[in-house]
């Protein structure tokens, strides 16, 4: 199989180098978040406050030529404020809508479990179906379009929390994490004076970024590669330890994402390498644990883990086999 050449792909070097000026030490999540927009999935991002969760996203949707919209989750915060409204029109004596911040390319979701179920879910059907719908009438949305949301673990007084089938809309859950002290160190002498989000600018137009999203979906899976995916998330429907194993919908998105990160490092073709490190992101939120389990102290990083070592990697033919 030749190697395809891939016209946009150098640009996400220059998306993930504006997000090194920015953010210190989170190369992984830096990443992960590129994953996540050229398979065209959205991410939650889950971890205590003040650890650079929002400047991520700002971060990200400064470095690409596209809308931006912030959503600040409330709780008093209605469906209507998300998906816009029909206002009356006197003069022209028809209904006019006026776009709610879901109409973006890159949305912000800060904190989304801090409002109801029923504004959580006009954003996560927008999420699903890339179409909202708004007084009876479906409104496409852009393209493209990418959600990265928000939640503080520690806070669960006047919240709610995502249901399990919500949580199936996200293609990547990960955390960000305390930074060293010497990457602390490093944070206060770039902002002593100014932040460095100030200084960085666009890198990638929205054509562009198109055009990354379906190259990213010619990126080859082999049939090899297709089975130990299979095998991986059925292994979490019969485990022990699992009430709820990860639906179709899981292989799917980790199909897609194997091949965003098998594309962000330069390859036209997925490497079960590539299944194994995204694995833990893509799957782990979409499975249920059962009491024991929770009492022995696993946690769904570490079945997935054990999964991967008991699961079969398939390995390349050699010619005469």
């Amino acid at each position: 199989m030749s190697q395809q050449t891939f016209l946009y792909q150098p640009k996400v070097t220059e998306v993930l180098n504006n997000i090194r000026k920015v953010m210190i030490g989170k190369e992984e999540a830096a990443l992960l978040s590129v994953v996540a927009l050229l398979a065209k999935g959205h991410v939650l991002l889950e971890d205590v406050p003040g650890v650079g969760k929002t400047m991520l996203v700002k971060t990200l949707a400064k470095s690409l030529d596209c809308d931006f919209k912030r959503i600040q989750f409330t709780p008093d915060l209605l469906p209507s404020d998300v998906t816009g409204v029909s206002i009356y029109n006197p003069k022209t004596l028809e209904f006019e809508f006026r776009p709610g911040p879901i109409l973006g390319n890159i949305v912000l979701a800060d904190e989304i479990n801090r409002t109801s179920p029923k504004t959580q879910s006009a954003l996560l059907e927008g999420m699903e179906e890339t179409s909202i719908t708004v007084d009876g009438s479906t409104v496409q949305l852009g393209e493209p379009f990418f959600v990265m949301a928000t939640q503080n673990p520690i806070e669960y007084e006047g919240t709610y929390p995502l249901p399990e089938a919500q949580l199936d809309r996200f293609l990547l859950k990960m955390e960000m994490g305390y930074p060293t002290p010497k990457q602390e160190m490093e944070m206060l002498a770039r902002t002593s004076n100014s932040h460095p989000i100030e200084e960085i600018s666009a890198v990638i137009s929205r054509e562009e970024l198109v055009g990354l999203q379906k190259e990213t979906a010619q990126v080859y899976v082999d049939r090899s590669v297709h089975r130990y995916i299979v095998d991986l998330v059925t292994g979490t429907r019969h485990h022990e330890g699992v009430y709820l194993g990860v639906s179709p919908r899981g292989s799917i998105s980790l199909m897609k994402a194997a091949k965003a990160y098998a594309f962000v490092h330069d390859r036209d073709y997925v490497l079960p390498d590539d299944v194994q490190f995204m694995a833990p992101y893509v799957l782990g939120h979409r499975m249920i644990l059962t009491s024991e389990a929770r009492f022995e102290g696993k946690t769904s990083a570490s079945i997935i883990e054990e999964l991967l070592t008991a699961t079969s990697i398939p390995v390349k033919r050699t010619t005469g086999e």
